[in-house]
């Protein structure tokens, strides 16, 4: 560890109350508290502890007994004290404490069987699969990473970072800072044919959020809404945790089946759907459908969630304009996302919110997280409104294109007939579809096994999965690696026992 990590360890006051009436020595508390604290891992290998001088001051008491459970500490091994560094933990803790400790970690172990959590949080469940543990090929929702303008980015940050105004560090608007807010409604107008104002537009902490929002201030407990099947997981996460009951709805070339979600659930709530680029299908849904969908959420008196994940990116085609900017009966919420034009750990998207519904989507929101961050709001709105927005989206079309037709070439090349390949015409995404014999999970663990990323087709079914495939991101893969990760994949897939 270098001494610029180890500086980084804080020296925070400790947690410990000295019993005056106790007949053990004031020194000895001290030293039993930290020993306890450095065998459980409360306090982690080269962690900084106060000064004696500071110790003493915040137990109120004199250095004397502070100095001497210090120097029992040094003495016994759990301390060390490094000249012109203060005093820290030691890196390697006395050997007959070892069993005791494992790692970081302290361990305070529950009495009994398995203890209660509420229906909500029984009902989900965190994806582990490895297929998330690698950032390359071919991982999907990840845009390029290097080739973001850090530098700008970097600029606009710093901008309020050093002189921000007072009143930025307060507490902000629960519908978000209004210059991002009037950035987000000028280009949604210009780009994608959402018809808003500025108030009708929240910030929220990605599309996750937004989904969570939504679900809670539109839908009751129990109630349904329509899903496309296959869809994304992310949503069937939210409105799970929501205690919605999900209605799967098959999607074909020209996306959610209308008709048959009217048959399938008969009065649900709401209906939840990806109309520019079907996740994960890659389907855009036609003009007919969506005018169905609209009649049908007017004559329901339910409500449309538009997930505009990643519209911004379409190739070789005109743009499709959003499901919102038809609705002429204020039943579409627009989602949206920062995360896939920009960088995922931005951690900002959007809805936009019929005027009606505002007041009800504020309180949601202030019951939840009160309001998002201010001064990385404003550093966006700068950096959209200054035009760094719309030029890094004109360069990522041009990356992401010559990117796409590589993958979809070297596909061809190493499969042949043997996959069909969907979703090609938009997004940052495609996705190959295998024998039905082939079972895509075990195909995903292997290739991650071998440091590549897809996800499992089956994944994103809410019923029993009806073809099998693998998700494939490009946005992140360069162009000189792509070849030679798809004649991998492709000698594990062949080897897939089905294939």
């Amino acid at each position: 560890m270098t001494s610029r990590g180890r500086r980084a360890s804080g020296r925070f006051p400790a947690p410990m109350a000295i019993d005056h009436s106790s007949r053990v020595p004031i020194h000895r508390q001290i030293f039993d508290w930290y020993q306890a604290a450095v065998v459980t891992g409360q306090l982690r290998p080269s962690q900084g502890v106060p000064s004696t001088r500071g110790l003493a001051r915040e137990l109120q008491v004199s250095r004397a007994p502070v100095l001497a459970a210090f120097e029992q500490l040094v003495a016994e091994g759990y301390f060390v004290a490094l000249i012109g560094a203060g005093t820290r933990v030691a890196d390697s803790i006395p050997a007959q404490f070892a069993p005791a400790r494992q790692g970081h970690e302290t361990f305070v172990r529950p009495l009994g069987g398995a203890r209660f959590v509420s229906r909500r949080a029984a009902r989900l469940s965190v994806d582990d699969g490895p297929w998330l543990t690698h950032a390359g090929a071919f991982r999907a929702s990840i845009p390029a990473l290097d080739h973001f303008p850090i530098a700008i980015w970097g600029s606009m940050l710093a901008r309020y970072g050093r002189s921000a105004a007072h009143s930025m560090l307060g507490y902000g608007n629960s519908m978000g800072h209004p210059s991002l807010r009037e950035a987000i409604s000028g280009y949604l107008g210009a780009a994608r044919g959402v018809r808003c104002g500025a108030d009708q537009i929240m910030i929220v902490s990605g599309s996750q959020q937004g989904l969570q929002i939504a679900a809670r201030v539109l839908l009751d407990h129990g109630d349904a809404v329509l899903m496309e099947e296959p869809g994304y997981p992310g949503a069937h996460a939210a409105f799970r945790s929501a205690g919605l009951r999900m209605a799967p709805v098959p999607v074909d070339a020209d996306g959610m089946d209308v008709a048959e979600g009217r048959r399938r659930a008969p009065g649900a709530g709401a209906a939840y759907v990806t109309p520019s680029h079907q996740y994960p299908l890659g389907m855009g849904m036609s003009a007919t459908r969506r005018l169905q969908l609209l009649q049908w959420a007017t004559e329901e008196d339910a409500w449309i969630i538009e997930d505009d994940y990643d519209s911004e990116f379409r190739y070789g085609a005109r743009p499709v304009l959003s499901l919102q900017g038809l609705d002429t009966a204020a039943r579409v919420i627009y989602l949206g996302t920062f995360s896939k034009v920009m960088f995922p750990a931005l951690r900002i998207g959007y809805l936009v919110i019929p005027e009606d519904l505002i007041s009800s989507f504020r309180a949601m929101r202030e019951a939840m997280d009160i309001f998002p961050p201010t001064l990385t709001q404003a550093a966006l709105a700068d950096f959209v409104s200054e035009g760094h927005f719309a030029r890094h989206l004109r360069r990522m079309r041009i990356l992401y294109d010559r990117r796409r037709k590589r993958l979809v070439a070297s596909v061809t090349s190493q499969f042949g007939n043997d996959v069909r390949i969907v979703g090609i015409e938009a997004g940052m995404h495609l996705t190959l579809l295998l024998p039905d014999a082939c079972d895509d999970v075990d195909v995903a663990r292997r290739a991650s096994a071998a440091g590549l990323s897809v996800i499992p087709l089956s994944t994103c079914w809410l019923e029993e999965p009806e073809v099998s495939g693998i998700v494939l991101g490009f946005g992140s893969v360069d162009e000189g690696a792509i070849d030679s990760a798809v004649e991998r994949l492709a000698r594990i897939v062949e080897a897939s026992p089905g294939f």
